[in-house]
């Protein structure tokens, strides 16, 4: 299973290939805002749950 860790992480990877045309480029951009935006969003309720 894929964490969503490893989603970002492999995403970035992608992003250092010199191989991607404007529009697979834009495509990963946005993948991985949407999936570090999700993180942030579970890091936030990590932290409101966690006991002061």
């Amino acid at each position: 299973m894929t964490t969503l860790y490893d989603t970002i992480q492999q995403l970035r990877a992608e992003l250092a290939s010199f191989h991607l045309t404007r529009r697979e480029r834009a495509a990963i951009e946005a993948e991985l805002a949407a999936a570090i935006a999700r993180q942030a969003e579970r890091d936030r309720a990590a932290d409101e749950e966690a006991p002061a």
